[in-house]
């Protein structure tokens, strides 16, 4: 089976939050819910984690030292 992508972990997970919101679904059932939520939740974080790793690796300066900088769009 593949590796779920990033907004494929998301999708799902937000189905999980609407189930539970709906609120009319047994407890153990909500409880298993919420349990996959959580597991979502923390794949989701390792993949941004990961990302974040990445784009830190691609915009080092010459001297390997991390600048900050601004991901924004300009506004002009």
């Amino acid at each position: 089976m593949a590796k779920k992508t990033f907004e494929q972990t998301m999708e799902e997970l937000e189905q999980v939050v609407r189930q539970l919101e709906n609120g009319d679904i047994p407890l153990e059932e909500s409880l298993d819910l919420f349990e996959q939520g959580i597991k979502l939740t923390k794949s989701c974080q390792t993949m941004l984690d990961s990302a974040e790793k990445k784009v830190s690796m691609l915009v080092a300066g010459e001297n390997g030292k991390i600048e900050k900088q601004d991901f924004t769009a300009d506004e002009d």
